[in-house]
């Protein structure tokens, strides 16, 4: 199985201006592919592919001495992730849904190179990452890496230069277990389990409101182009940055816990994206992270040979676990109980045992 492990770079200045150049061609690439693409297809109704880009790619680095200095397999990658754009835009337009036409990218809305084969242009050398054209850059190598190097990613985000090596590793499998939960995802709690466990949510969003509005606001009061606007521009994206890297922290703390203890977990399948449209919800929505859980979650499970369930969330709040009775209620009561069998027990514990009968039906 393929598993990615993230480290940080600390580049000199040197370094780091060789890589911010490298970045910003690549995304002068992408803007001048995406704008042949457009043409072709306005003015002869042809749509590239691309095979067709990439043929024309050596011809590109002879005249422009900016692309030459990207390895030639990175800008290869280029071509491949606007391709990528391309085909989920059709896939969405296919669908009926909203297309999305792929768009140029603004400086400073490029942030990564992958180098997609190890050796080619990147290579680990004495604890050292070898980029070419940019040297030998130091990481912290906080946990060891694992298996055989597949590919290279290097990113720039608010908080610096981060590498990531995808490696083609042997999946790890816990001993079995027998036994099963369901998990009901909410806003009062971030997780509660079938058999009574609660997670609770964190609220990293919430929590950092306060200071999010005093960064916005500083950045609203800089004059545009200005170095203190682009100084606050920073700060607040690394808050936001702080509060995603949290967010993420938990998820994989919460599904770690649920993974060495269950050998079946069964988990609501939810429409995110349309739970987002009821705006008076859709910020707490949005700060719980449920799609990113469940993601880590499915992941971690892979590995480790556990099961994951998907199953239709619809009605497991107002049906009764015990009896099968529907008992209606609304969102501000807390507390199921059934007139019929006498059941009374938290809606979110009922709601996960119902979650996992449906699982085990």
């Amino acid at each position: 199985m393929l598993k990615a492990f993230q480290y940080r770079l600390y580049p000199s200045k040197a370094q780091s201006e060789a890589l911010a150049e490298m970045l910003e061609t690549c995304r002068h690439l992408y803007n001048h592919s995406l704008e042949e693409r457009r043409d072709a297809y306005e003015r002869e109704g042809k749509s590239l592919n691309y095979y067709d880009q990439a043929h024309m790619l050596s011809e590109q680095r002879k005249r422009n001495p900016y692309l030459a200095k990207v390895n030639y397999s990175a800008a290869q990658d280029v071509l491949r992730r606007l391709d990528k754009a391309f085909q989920a835009f059709f896939r969405r337009a296919k669908a009926g849904g909203k297309p999305g036409y792929p768009r140029f990218k603004a400086k400073g809305r490029y942030d990564s190179i992958t180098f997609p084969a190890y050796g080619d242009g990147c290579r680990l050398k004495d604890g050292r990452l070898y980029l070419q054209h940019v040297g030998r850059v130091k990481l912290k190598f906080h946990r060891p890496l694992e298996g055989r190097i597949k590919t290279v990613t290097v990113a720039r985000k608010a908080d610096g230069w981060y590498a990531s090596f995808v490696c083609e590793v042997d999946a790890v499998t816990l001993p079995p277990s027998d036994q099963a939960c369901g998990v009901d995802l909410g806003l009062e709690f971030f997780a509660v389990t079938s058999d009574g466990q609660f997670f609770p949510a964190a609220k990293y969003l919430r929590r950092a409101e306060r200071n999010l509005k005093l960064l916005e606001r500083q950045v609203s009061r800089r004059g545009k182009g200005s170095n203190r606007r682009r100084k606050a521009v920073h700060q607040l994206a690394r808050a936001h940055l702080q509060i995603a890297n949290r967010r993420k922290d938990n998820a994989h703390k919460v599904a770690r816990s649920l993974v060495n203890r269950y050998g079946l977990i069964a988990v609501e399948y939810l429409r995110v994206g349309n739970m987002l449209k009821n705006r008076h919800l859709a910020r707490s929505i949005s700060d719980v992270g449920w799609n990113l859980f469940v993601n880590i979650l499915k992941a971690k499970a892979a590995e480790a040979g556990r099961q994951v369930f998907e199953v239709d969330p619809r009605n497991t709040s107002q049906t009764c676990s015990c009896c099968g009775g529907f008992v209606q209620k609304p969102l501000s009561e807390r507390w199921h109980s059934c007139p019929t069998c006498g059941a009374s027990l938290h809606r979110d514990v009922n709601a996960a045992i119902n979650i996992l009968h449906r699982a085990a039906a």
